[in-house]
């Protein structure tokens, strides 16, 4: 099957994108645009790490609740939680209601204010995991790299829970660490050259 279909506009689009409307927005405005804020990294890490045996269409639509209940994913007050606030999270069913992914975030949280002392940003920690263009497989077509490998050891190594590879290779996927948008897709152009024109975290 191919990796691309023509859109109702005539364009071509990751094939993926054509299950909802709300994935085509998700698709031409977020995935793969390169992020360096520290509040959006967490978040999509968070997000990712919720979405473990679940799909995205389904966390995509509870992430007004989640950014309501985790205070827009602000790591400062995440890591501030407490097992009252876990409890009243299990009650909220606009969430995932799991309370090892729950308790996972909050954890996280804390390593990332760790994270930020050490490295002096997240987006510095995370962006030193990108791949080489030249070497990556093609667009869509693995689910882990020899770089989500290794990204995923350096956040266990420093305590982070819910981060195997195959889950940090979504997040750089989204967060434009690479660039998987299909050839032939017409936001893969766009993604590309905000790449080029993206200034690295250092």
């Amino acid at each position: 099957m191919s990796p691309t279909f023509v859109d109702d506009d005539g364009q071509l689009r990751c094939r993926w994108c054509s299950i909802s409307p709300a994935f085509r927005h998700y698709h031409d405005t977020e995935w793969g645009f390169p992020v360096a804020d520290d509040v959006r990294l967490f978040e999509k890490i968070c997000l990712e790490g919720f979405q473990s045996g679940l799909s995205w269409r389904t966390i995509l639509a509870k992430r007004p609740r989640f950014r309501a209940v985790f205070h827009d994913f602000n790591f400062e007050q995440v890591a501030r939680f407490d097992q009252q606030g876990v409890a009243k999270l299990l009650q909220d069913e606009g969430i995932i209601r799991h309370r090892g992914k729950i308790e996972a975030a909050i954890h996280n949280a804390g390593c990332t204010r760790q994270l930020v002392q050490e490295a002096g940003s997240l987006a510095a920690f995370f962006w030193r995991y990108e791949p080489d263009a030249a070497t990556r497989a093609a667009p869509q077509t693995v689910s882990t790299s020899a770089e989500s490998i290794a990204l995923s050891k350096a956040l266990k190594q420093r305590g982070w829970k819910f981060v195997g590879p195959t889950t940090v290779y979504a997040f750089m996927q989204a967060m434009g660490l690479v660039n998987d948008h299909a050839h032939g897709c017409v936001i893969r152009a766009q993604v590309e050259a905000t790449r080029a024109a993206f200034r690295r975290p250092v």
